[in-house]
């Protein structure tokens, strides 16, 4: 049992000075988790890592009915947290009040490498919305892969899946994904 789990099960059994020990245990990997996703982020974004961080660990100590079953389930929720917030945080930056998508350029900040635009972020949340309705356990496994950063190893360990079934079901989700952006663009 790791330490993020016996801290949790303590913050279960109401133990107050349990919540402030797990911060210290978490923090570093849900900062190296949004580095990661942070660096395939375009150079107009705003939200560095560490806001990034300490947005979820808000959102996950905020919900106070929220029971954890562990580590796996602590980072999966971090993951869906992360993926949330920078969905947000992609509709806001294209809303028409914030610009309609025109984007302030700096000669500067013009970066060489291949980023993802706002609008592509929006059409494969879009796209992984209805993944997760067809089947919840492909999109989680997408959601921690592409969102957060994790390795395919990584992810099947959290999901509980063993790997050669995690390749299979993140080879589906690709081509599912593929097709379903595809035919979104087409409209």
């Amino acid at each position: 049992m790791s330490d993020v789990t016996r801290v949790l099960e303590a913050i279960e059994q109401g133990d107050a000075k349990a919540a402030d020990q797990l911060l210290p245990l978490v923090y570093q990997e849900l900062r190296k988790l949004a580095a990661h996703k942070m660096a395939n982020e375009t150079a107009s974004h705003t939200l560095q890592p560490t806001a990034l961080v300490h947005e979820v660990w808000l959102k996950l100590v905020g919900e106070v009915d929220r029971k954890y079953r562990g580590r796996d389930h602590f980072f999966a929720a971090a993951a869906e947290a992360m993926r949330r917030i920078l969905i947000d945080n992609a509709r806001r930056k294209l809303a028409r009040r914030h610009g309609g998508g025109q984007q302030r350029m700096d000669v500067e900040d013009i970066e060489i490498a291949a980023t993802m635009q706002d609008d592509d972020l929006l059409l494969v949340n879009d796209a992984l919305e209805k993944l997760a309705a067809l089947d919840r356990q492909k999109a989680e496994l997408v959601k921690l892969r592409f969102f957060v950063g994790l390795t395919l190893e990584e992810s099947a360990e959290i999901l509980g899946f063993s790997v050669p079934t995690a390749k299979r079901y993140w080879t589906f989700a690709r081509a599912w994904l593929y097709q379903e952006i595809e035919a979104s663009r087409g409209k």
